[in-house]
């Protein structure tokens, strides 16, 4: 991967077969209890805009279902009932987001989810269970 740009403390990578935006996550979750510092929780919205479109979520789930766990564009298109460039403006900007990776074979571009960053997402918006508080005697 080489790095080409920083923009919004990610570093974006120009690679012909593969390219993923590495998700920035918060240190700490907005429900943990502490303020959730700005430039986390500007990251975190970043990301979840990238979810906060039904296209989108459809193409996550189509993506994930996929007998291979991977589809190319022409593979979304009739399903989603979008043109090819629409569903290319969404797979970018969910691979902008962390949340797919994008391989190149030959003339096609193939894209699976990246488990991490979506875990990563939802850990950060579990309220961390209530620990049991220690008596003082």
């Amino acid at each position: 991967m080489i790095p080409v740009a920083r923009a919004g403390g990610r570093r974006w990578c120009n690679d012909a077969s593969v390219g993923t935006a590495k998700t920035t996550t918060p240190a700490i979750s907005p429900l943990a209890g502490e303020p959730i510092k700005r430039a986390d929780a500007e990251r975190l919205a970043g990301v979840l805009k990238a979810f906060a479109d039904p296209a989108r979520l459809r193409l996550l789930s189509l993506i994930q279902s996929a007998p291979e766990g991977e589809a190319s564009v022409s593979d979304l298109t009739a399903p989603l009932g979008l043109s090819q460039p629409t569903v290319s403006h969404h797979l970018r900007i969910l691979t902008e987001a962390g949340l797919l990776e994008r391989e190149k074979r030959g003339v096609w571009a193939y894209y699976r989810l990246v488990p991490s960053a979506i875990s990563a997402i939802a850990e950060s918006l579990t309220p961390p269970r209530k620990r049991p508080t220690k008596k003082v005697r």
